[in-house]
Order: C-alpha cells, then structure tokens, then sequence
C-alpha cells in the first residue's frame, strides 16, 4: 500500500478502549495519522467516532498510549443544538472580543487588558474568518438559533481554524448541509492549516484528503493518497487476493491428490512385497532388507507429502486471509409491476408540471429550509400545496424513508415491525430477508428501543424495502447519511434495478449521479423548477 511520508501528527501504541459493559470497541490499535489532511473511513460500528474521541481526548484508552504532535481541536457534535450560544463563542473570541468593545466604550478595568493582550485585531480575523467561510460579518453578534443549522457548522469550523490548534478533528461535518453549505466546506479544507482528520462517508470531500486512513478489523491502515485512488488500490489488492487463493486452493486439491496417489503407489509395493515373501522368491534375509528399505522409502515419501500438503494448505489460509470476506447489506428488491409509462405522482408549480412516471428517478434537491422534506410529507400524505407547488399521488403504494427514521412502533420486536409492512411473508422468509440487512438470530427479536442508530435505520430501510406488496413509488429523504459507503453501493444497485419509480431528497450530488437520476427538480423560495446536476470537476470532485 502506498504511505504518506509526511512526519505524523497522531500516534497510537497498542491503543484499546472497552466501554463500562465490556464491549470491546478498539483492540490493540497501532498506527500512525500524517501532518495534513486525512480522511478516516471504514464500516459503520468499527470504532471511527470512538477513536476520534479518543483522539480528542473525550474518552481515556482502556489500555495502550496516544501521542499528539500538537493541540486537538473538535467540532462540536451538538454544535446546532446550542441555539443560545453566540457565534463570537463557535469562533471561540466571545470574551476577547468583549473585553476589547468594553475598553472601547470607555471602561479601562485591568481585567480588559489582561484579557485582550495582544489581540486588538480579533474582531477583524473573526469578520475574515465568516468570509473565508462565505459568512456575512454580521453574524458574528448573532446566536446558533439564527442561523441555519449549516451556517452554523461552517461557523464552527471557521472557529476552529480561528482557533489554531494544530490538530483537528471533524467528524462526519457535512451530514445535513445542503449543496450551497456543503461547497464552503470543502473550500475551507482545501486551504486548512494544520493537521485534519476527517471521518465521513462524502466522497466528495474525501477526494479532498491529502490521504486516506481505514479502520477495519482492529487495524488502522494509512494509504498516501484521496478515496478514489485508496479505493482503485483496494480493489485491484482484493482481485489479487482473490487470484492467489484461487491459486492457492487449486495447488491444495493438487498436493492432496498427488499424496492420495503416493499412498496407492505405497500400498501396491506393500502388497507385491507380501506377495513375494508369501513365496518366497528370494532369500529370507534380501526380502527382509528390502522390506525395511519399502518402509524407509515409503516413510520419507509420505513426509514430503504430508509436509507438502501443509504447506499449500498454509499458503491458502494466508491467501484467505487477504481476501474480505465481510458483511455487507445486500439488497434484493421486489418487482413492485409498475408498467412503464404510468403516471404514478405529478408535481405542478407556478408555470409548469411533471409527471413521474414508472420505473423514473427523480431528485428533488435545495437548500436547507426550502421545504423539501414537507413536500414529501405532503405527497405521501395523499396531496397538498407546499407554497405554491402541488403535489399530487396517483397511488396509494408510496414506500416513505424519513430523515429522522421515526414511525417504528419502539415496543415491538424488528420483526414484529417488518411484519407488519409484509403480512403476506412468512416468519421464516422474513427472518432470511432481514439477515440481508444483517439483522439476525436474537438480534430479529429484540425491541426497536435497544437498537443503536445504525441498527434502527437498517430496521426502518429493511421495512420500506421489503414491504408486501412492494410500493410503487419510493420516497427516500436523505438515505446516504447514515449508510457507510460499502451500503451506499448496495443501495445504488438495489434502486437502479427497481422497476417502481423513485423520489429522492439529496445533497450528495455523487450518490445522485451514480442513481442515474432521469429529472432534477429544484425547490428554492417557495417555487419548483427543472435543473441539472452541477458538472463533476474532473479535478476536484465536485
């Protein structure tokens, strides 16, 4: 694998942490995060947001030792929760900058000074700060609570570049931006100072990291190099692994059977020698010498094969152990019977209407706050307006994915609320279906309110999907924010091959593109119209 020769910024020894009921989330992690910008990527549940808090030094390791070649500075998990806090205290200058209008205003307390220092230009980084992350300057004597929840992650982040530290960490930063939130981000990672180490599934934003690290199976590994070219890296070392154990198989069943012949041969030479000491051909004595020699002979013979046959056979153990054998969802959808062609919703807006039709993808995309999710809410709600637009179903099989993965019944069991989206569907069919999801033996039986997020988004996504009878409109509100990116494929595949017509909210432009979206409509101050995806940047990603 290709390694960054930049000096390291993280280093961690044997590190393992184990959460207070035993659970183990990190063993015996060691490796090292380059100075410059790296993305953190691997499967959902292997230990990446444990591992940046640890890091971050949120969490203390059970064992092992972290070194940090700098400060650490994280973005804020609940930065757009705190919609009382100001914007001067996101950049991290709320008592500089107070002490420095106090003085202003004429009070020369001490206490000012001490606090100022050297900072008399503080308001002026901070209005630069808001403008290298396309901020107005006057937000910075506003609060969280009036600002879109992405201006006020971007406002974070500028706080953290405010701020210095040399080390910072960023975990999944664009989930929920919109388009416009999301392009600021990238431009303030493309010009970072420091060290950054980015947990996220945005390719987009990957293809922006000077390397990319990957958590799996206990083993953090360090390619020098964006996602694109760690993933061309990876697949082409899975096909070479896969090559050698092929290899390595056909070499065992080869050895297996030359040790098989090899014994025929040895019991053949035991039987004519049997045979001529019955009748004594030969002295007692030469058959004698001859039998010992057989024996020598047929002992050394089976040695070498015996060693032979080991060794093929502990080649191909190593070669399996290249190859990933892991668990992945594997989506397999129902033909809903949408002939093409028919109508199946309309959407109208002020000086025009579209009509989807079965088996089309249509995108349904702008800015955070422009009502996109209740225009979802709305059309699977059997119609209505949203502003001046629309909207109309022309079935009642509407599957619906909401954002927030809410309306599973908590009390029952996963299979209970399965079940009863399939009613038609066995227990045991349903049990198989749900084990493509990964969710199987006891796990089918336990309470939607034990289930962490991940497991209670692929309950609520195994639900829509499987649902009998299969509906013929899919309605998904942001689906790729808690996928990883091995599920993110399987989706892509699962709904290109649906023959039921698809409506989707997304600000993952790449994910669209892959869909292969047939119509993209953008909903922007209350008015709908048809657009296009902003064209790939072969250079940057966007």
């Amino acid at each position: 694998m290709p390694q960054s020769s930049i000096h390291p910024s993280v280093v961690l020894d044997d590190v393992s942490f184990h959460w207070p009921d035993g659970t183990v989330a990190l063993r015996d992690l060691s490796g090292a995060f380059p100075s410059g910008r790296t993305g953190l990527v691997g499967r959902n549940g292997t230990g990446k947001t444990t591992l940046l808090r640890l890091i971050g030094g949120d969490l203390t390791p059970s064992a092992g030792r972290i070194q940090r070649n700098g400060e650490v500075a994280t973005l804020a998990q609940r930065v757009t929760l705190d919609v009382d806090t100001p914007i001067a205290a996101l950049l991290g200058a709320a008592p500089t900058l107070s002490a420095v209008r106090a003085i202003e205003s004429g009070d020369v307390d001490p206490r000012h000074f001490d606090v100022v220092g050297d900072d008399w230009d503080i308001e002026a980084r901070c209005h630069a700060a808001l403008a290298e992350a396309g901020l107005r300057p006057d937000m910075l004597d506003r609060r969280v609570g009036e600002l879109s929840g992405g201006e006020a992650v971007l406002a974070a982040i500028a706080g953290l570049r405010v701020g210095g530290a040399g080390i910072t960490l960023l975990d999944e930063p664009t989930n929920n931006l919109d388009r416009d939130a999301r392009h600021r981000l990238y431009d303030l990672v493309e010009h970072w100072r420091g060290t950054l180490i980015v947990v996220s599934h945005d390719t987009a934003l990957l293809e922006r990291m000077d390397d990319t690290a990957e958590l799996y199976e206990h083993t953090l590994s360090v390619f020098g190099g964006p996602y694109s070219q760690w993933r061309d890296w990876l697949d082409a070392e899975q096909g070479a692994a896969r090559q050698a154990e092929r290899a390595a198989r056909q070499s065992l069943r080869l050895e297996k059977r030359q040790r098989i012949e090899a014994e025929t041969t040895i019991a053949r030479r035991r039987q004519m020698g049997q045979k001529a000491y019955a009748e004594k051909r030969e002295p007692k004595i030469v058959m004698g010498a001859r039998k010992r020699a057989a024996q020598v002979s047929a002992g050394k013979l089976r040695g070498e094969k015996a060693e032979r046959e080991a060794a093929a056979r502990d080649a191909l153990d190593a070669a399996g152990r290249r190859v990933r054998d892991d668990d992945a969802v594997r989506i397999d959808l129902p033909d809903p019977g949408v002939a093409a062609g028919r109508r199946i919703a309309t959407i109208t807006g002020a000086e025009r209407s579209w009509v989807i039709q079965g088996p089309e993808r249509v995108a349904l995309i702008g800015p955070n706050g422009a009502g996109k999710t209740t225009a979802l809410e709305r059309l699977v709600g059997g119609g209505g307006l949203v502003g001046d637009i629309r909207l109309e179903p022309h079935t009642d099989r509407i599957g619906y994915l909401p954002q927030r993965v809410d309306g599973l019944d908590d009390d029952g069991s996963v299979l209970a609320n399965v079940a009863a989206s399939a009613p038609h569907t066995g227990t045991v069919e349903l049990r198989n279906r749900l084990a493509r999801f990964l969710i199987r033996g006891a796990a089918v039986d336990r309470p939607v309110s034990a289930l962490s997020g991940g497991e209670r988004f692929r309950v609520a996504l195994a639900r829509l999907l499987l649902a009998d009878p299969p509906p013929h409109l899919l309605v998904l509100d942001e689906p790729t924010n808690n996928l990883d990116l091995d599920t993110v494929d399987q989706l892509v595949t699962a709904l290109s091959s649906y023959r039921g017509a698809v409506l989707i909210v997304s600000h993952d432009d790449d994910f669209l593109r892959r869909l292969g979206v047939d119509l993209v409509l953008e909903l922007r101050e209350g008015a709908v119209r048809e657009t296009e995806l902003a064209v790939e940047h072969p250079d940057d990603g966007t």
